[in-house]
């Protein structure tokens, strides 16, 4: 056998797909998160133009001028971001974005800080680039949100990033204004980066997004198409960054990945600038569930924090055995130590499927679960 690089031994696989690669025929699965929404019709037709036009070879490395255009004008309206077209890059998903953020920046030795507990996919990308990640907690009793005291404690010399995500997964958290500002303003002072995945900034309930790049140049705001527009499998992120390190995330970006699908940028510049109603009735929708799901569980007796976004909840459920025997009754979910040391004694479960399947996934836990 050929020995693999020192660096996949960092690497575990998802345990995420494993739960959803197993799960059993007619299991109702809360386990993934994907929205279970097809993509608005718009956003179709304008791919099927874009091949019926065959538009469909290399875009510029960045992705469409039209496109970046559009991402321009939407950070400037919904975040308060002043950016431009050349300081936007097209990336395949926001997966994509934090690979190439953490590759141009972190390197061995270098502290990252990370809210615990996060999505996995964070602690692999600092790994992969030989960082330290350095936890900062997320407690039930501050309803999981990161707090800015917490994260100026674990500031030394050494710390080069910290990775924020709000609204949050695994826990739907929404960061409060207060934590958001003071974040970046220590950005500035320590001279460190925030790399600040806002994937799901538009399904928030209740709640007002902020980000932290409205308050401190040290930030790489990422995010993209995949939750709001239910465009997960066509795989379009973006990022925007100030000219330096716009420059150095493009480096990798261009010789990794070259540039993001063709026809879903076709695609993706409808979605920003067709009509937003299904968008909007697939908030309403997904809070509907929210207020379902929170209820039944802390009926149940399995204490549960009202998340503000995203969509999943984060029950505490100290059964050791809760994941196996939920899946054995037909339902999926996602144990919370996937997510870090404070994801212990939780589980993660996902309300992107029907309000029928979650009433019924629901009743399985109670009868047969709970009481069986």
């Amino acid at each position: 056998m050929i020995n693999p690089a020192s660096r996949t031994k960092t690497i575990e696989l998802s345990l995420i797909r494993k739960m959803f690669e197993a799960t059993k025929p007619g299991a109702i699965n809360l386990g993934i998160g994907e929205p279970d929404f097809d993509v608005p019709q718009n956003i179709k037709d304008a791919m099927k133009k874009s091949i019926d036009e065959n538009d469909t070879h290399y875009s510029p490395n960045k992705g469409y001028i039209e496109l970046r255009e559009e991402i321009t004008k939407k950070f400037k309206k919904d975040n308060d971001i002043k950016t431009n077209p050349e300081n936007i890059i097209v990336t395949v998903g926001a997966s994509e974005a934090l690979f190439a953020s953490t590759q141009a920046f972190i390197e061995k030795g270098d502290e990252v800080l990370l809210p615990n507990p996060s999505f996995l996919l964070y602690e692999s990308v600092i790994n992969l680039a030989g960082g330290n990640i350095i936890p900062v907690d997320c407690k039930m009793e501050n309803e999981f949100k990161l707090k800015a005291e917490d994260v100026e404690e674990k500031i030394t010399d050494k710390t080069k990033a910290i990775i924020l995500n709000s609204p949050s997964n695994p826990t739907g958290a929404v960061m409060e204004k207060d934590d958001i500002k003071a974040i970046a303003d220590l950005s500035m002072d320590k001279n460190f980066l925030i790399i600040s995945d806002e994937i799901y900034e538009k399904i928030i309930y209740d709640k007002k997004h902020y980000s932290p790049a409205k308050y401190s140049d040290n930030v790489i705001t990422i995010n993209g198409f995949s939750k709001t527009y239910a465009m997960t499998g066509l795989r379009v992120g973006y990022l925007t960054a100030n000219d330096e390190h716009t420059e150095e995330i493009f480096k990798i970006h261009q010789n990794s990945i070259a540039c993001a699908n063709s026809t879903a940028q076709r695609g993706a510049i409808e979605a920003l600038t067709g009509p937003q109603d299904e968008v909007n009735k697939m908030v309403n929708e997904f809070k509907n569930r929210r207020d379902l799901i929170v209820k039944r569980l802390n009926e149940i007796g399995y204490e549960t924090v009202n998340a503000e976004g995203a969509f999943y909840v984060f029950p505490k459920i100290e059964d050791k055995d809760f994941v196996k025997k939920a899946a054995n009754a037909g339902v999926v979910t996602v144990s919370g130590a996937a997510f870090g040391s404070n994801g212990e004694g939780h589980v993660r479960m996902s309300y992107a499927n029907s309000y029928e399947n979650i009433e019924k996934a629901m009743n399985i836990l109670e009868e047969r679960v709970v009481n069986g």
